[in-house]
């Protein structure tokens, strides 16, 4: 099978990953294609292979709420332990492939890989402590603070700035933070006015640490 991606999410080692995933079989989806949706019944592990995937909620209406996106070495469906449905939905960002690993499969593979059961613990605790902060943002934050604490966790070194590397478009912006594009359309013209970001083919490079308030 194809090879593991190197995983930057708390260094699961490649060697751990591969192992896991020959236990699964291989799928591959195209761009826009929904993997699982929020209420399914939980009974397979996804292992992101190449392409990237967003994590959303939605409701009746069509509007979403963006949790977060993952790229090659990193995984979703962990919580197919606890025999729930799925608490979000998955989609393809682009064309992508995926190891599914049966949950009978996944469970074997903790009990006799004691460090990666840790990890999941560890990365378990990290998601609770992050949705803690996007609970703590959308009580008591207004939208340009949620928007400069998006760009600043996005953001990766480069060249001594703050490069985000995804291409966002100014929908995407809003369904993360749960705002308007208008809003959003109108707070980065607001700091790139003020210099602070650089936004070039929806690419952003963000200058200098933009302000805790507006």
């Amino acid at each position: 099978m194809a090879a593991i991606p190197d995983s930057a999410d708390f260094n699961v080692k490649e060697e751990e990953l591969r192992v896991l995933a020959a236990e699964g079989v291989v799928k591959s989806y195209p761009k826009h294609a929904v993997i699982v949706n929020e209420g399914d019944e939980t009974d397979s592990l996804y292992i992101i292979l190449s392409g990237r995937v967003k994590v959303f909620l939605s409701d009746e209406a069509g509007k979403e709420v963006v949790l977060g996106t993952q790229r090659p070495g990193e995984y979703f469906g962990e919580m197919v332990l606890d025999g729930g449905p799925r608490s979000a939905s998955v989609m393809t960002l682009e064309p992508s492939r995926f190891a599914v690993i049966p949950k009978h499969r996944f469970r074997e593979f903790l009990r006799s890989h004691p460090e990666f059961a840790i990890h999941l613990v560890e990365k378990l605790i990290h998601r609770t402590r992050a949705l803690t902060e996007n609970v703590r943002s959308l009580a008591l934050m207004d939208v340009y603070g949620r928007v400069a604490r998006l760009l600043l966790e996005l953001g990766r070194e480069a060249g001594g700035k703050l490069v985000i590397d995804q291409k966002l478009t100014q929908q995407d912006i809003a369904n993360r933070v749960g705002a308007s594009r208008e809003m959003i359309s109108k707070i980065l013209k607001d700091l790139s006015l003020g210099g602070y970001i650089t936004v070039e083919k929806k690419r952003i490079t963000i200058n200098k640490t933009p302000p805790r308030h507006w």
